[in-house]
């Protein structure tokens, strides 16, 4: 099995707004339990326009004259959807409050495969060239990186990308690139906040990532031998029915499998969502799935690498939608008595899909394996930075760090 490496960063997604700018802000709450939620979809009816909700459940769309008519979306896992009207976008309301309600719906089906979830997955596979895309696309993608040292957030970089997406019919990542366009950081001045760690991660997230499209990472035959596959409640997205399929190695190999769940949507058979950590059981495996660089020395230990992949319906196809990545480890020098904790958090949201584009990323153009995002995008920060293009929420943690920062300046 083929491993991906790229270096850790973080990108945005952006939209081309026109004059007479509709700026929607809300937060979205669980009907029964009035829980914020996170990672929720927010988009335009009959767009590419959109975003995600941040760990704070709240979400800030910009809207363009022609789109403010058309309404909003909101939809998650295990929820009915919501829809609001161009009316119900109440520009004198300072935050709207979008109430969901929670939804599992029972498969009446499910024995079609003979309660065989392996079956349903190799099913799923196979149906990949006909239940994803058959043309070409270029995304706008906003991305965000985040450092956090112990609860302290030491580094934050953003960044608009593009994505350029090859067509879905052989499952080849060979055309897939994506470019730069827009970035900022800004890190902590303190010299004992400073670590040599290069890991894997970063804005090549939705080419390594994309496992409907990267044959060589989890969904593929040949691994299918080595996990145990079991059928779990099934749920709803976005108001579709959806077979649930938990999964666990089976097997040890050479190098670190994967545990997690996928989401497969019941009509089409496509995956809708995946849900997947690293298998930690064995640690020296695991650090070499993710460790590119360490001063020597240092000593490395992963606590928890998890990923969240998402794709979106529209026009009755499953398009890339959502990516995050979050990394936990340990680091200690020989010969001193405590160890540090540190998070990384990578998180890009696609929008403004583009079928046909003229043009795709030149390889000269394209964000490479081994840069490191940091070093590519300048530093922080203006207040109009992002200006009409639609980005995550910062989190009200995030936005404390990003003014603890810099005052360090």
């Amino acid at each position: 099995m083929k491993r991906w490496v790229f270096c850790l960063g973080m990108m945005l997604v952006w939209t081309n707004l026109l004059f007479g700018q509709l700026i929607v802000n809300g937060v979205v709450k669980d009907k029964e339990s009035h829980r914020t939620l996170a990672n929720v979809n927010v988009s335009v009816i009959g767009s590419n326009v959109g975003t995600i909700t941040n760990a704070d459940g709240e979400f800030s769309l910009k809207l363009s004259q022609a789109d403010t008519g058309k309404g909003l979306v909101i939809s998650h896992v295990g929820y009915l959807n919501v829809r609001l009207s161009g009316d119900e976008l109440d520009t004198d309301k300072k935050r709207l409050t979008i109430w969901m309600i929670p939804h599992t719906l029972t498969l009446k089906d499910v024995n079609v495969f003979g309660g065989n979830p392996r079956e349903l997955v190799e099913k799923a596979i196979q149906q990949i060239p006909q239940s994803y895309s058959d043309k070409n696309q270029m995304f706008s993608a906003f991305y965000r990186e985040t450092i956090q040292k112990g609860s302290r957030y030491i580094g934050i970089s953003e960044a608009v990308m593009d994505v350029y997406k090859s067509d879905y019919k052989n499952r080849s990542i060979y055309l897939d690139r994506v470019q730069l366009q827009k970035g900022r950081r800004l890190a902590s001045q303190r010299r004992k906040d400073t670590l040599a760690v290069k890991i894997a991660g970063g804005p090549n997230m939705p080419v390594y990532l994309d496992l409907a499209k990267n044959e060589e990472e989890l969904l593929s035959y040949n691994m299918l031998p080595c996990y145990r596959f079991e059928m779990g409640i099934p749920v709803s997205i976005d108001n579709r029915m959806q077979y649930v399929v938990h999964f666990h190695p089976m097997v040890k190999l050479e190098v670190a499998l994967y545990k997690g769940v996928l989401y497969i949507d019941q009509e089409t058979l496509a995956f809708t969502r995946a849900e997947f950590e690293l298998d930690l059981s064995d640690r020296e495996k695991a650090t070499k799935s993710i460790l590119r660089k360490k001063p020597a020395g240092l000593r490395f230990k992963p606590q928890r690498i998890s990923y969240l992949v998402s794709y979106r319906f529209q026009d009755e196809k499953p398009h890339l939608n959502y990516i995050r990545n979050d990394i936990r480890f340990k680091c200690d020098w020989k010969k001193r008595l405590f160890s540090s904790s540190f998070t990384t958090c990578s998180e890009m949201v696609m929008v403004d899909r583009t079928e046909q584009p003229e043009e795709r990323i030149k390889s000269k153009d394209a964000f490479k394996q081994r840069e490191v995002f940091y070093d590519v995008v300048e530093a922080y920060w203006n207040e109009d930075f992002w200006k009409d293009y639609n980005i995550i929420e910062p989190t009200e943690s995030l936005e404390s760090a990003v003014k603890k920062l810099k005052k360090q300046k």
